[in-house]
């Protein structure tokens, strides 16, 4: 055990706190999930800045840390969904999108290959909590035209998570021996 591994523990504590602040009707609630969605967007940040800078990366940070981030973000978005302030499909694309990319990245470690976090992938992921928290924060204010403005990052991040999506499964295929994750040819036919 670690800071940079209580870091991203923490996060996963934090998802239940967020759901019952969020699914709350009251503003103030609101505010404290904004809150508590920033915070532990931050731990996402500091963990693995902190892991590397302290020569601390391990295995089991490594297997926790996407897992929390997903939690995360799926929490968030079905807590939104439930209070009627996303669209069930935009919520089934971006979580969708986070379970295929990580059985693809399961089975690239079964056959020996490593499909690292890409740039676009982290841009990705900074544009999915700006918009998670921007829209946790009209739910609680809805300032003028700051719906327009939620509704931008929301599809930002939206196009952003599909290009990752498929910028994944092209790095896959292009360093993968497609022999090893099926076998027989006469299957790709």
């Amino acid at each position: 055990m670690n800071l940079p591994i209580g870091l991203t523990l923490t996060r996963i504590v934090a998802v239940p706190l967020l759901i019952v602040f969020l699914i709350s009707s009251s503003r103030v609630h609101a505010v404290i999930a904004a809150a508590i969605f920033i915070l532990a967007a931050i731990t996402d940040w500091a963990d693995g800045m902190l892991a590397r800078r302290r020569n601390q990366v391990t295995t089991l940070g490594t297997l926790l840390d996407p897992i929390a981030d997903k939690l995360l973000v799926a929490a968030a978005l079905v807590s939104l969904l439930a209070i009627d302030k996303i669209d069930a499909w935009i919520v089934v694309v971006i979580v969708g999108r986070e379970l295929a990319v990580t059985g693809l990245r399961a089975v690239a470690a079964s056959i020996g290959t490593i499909v690292p976090a890409s740039r676009l992938a982290k841009w990705k992921t900074v544009s999915q909590y700006i918009a998670i928290t921007m829209l946790i924060v009209e739910k609680g204010f809805a300032p003028p035209g700051f719906h327009v403005a939620a509704t931008a990052v929301l599809w930002a991040a939206l196009v952003l998570t599909v290009f990752s999506a498929v910028d994944y499964f092209y790095r896959f295929f292009r360093k993968a021996d497609y022999r090893a994750i099926v076998p027989g040819e006469d299957r790709w036919s």
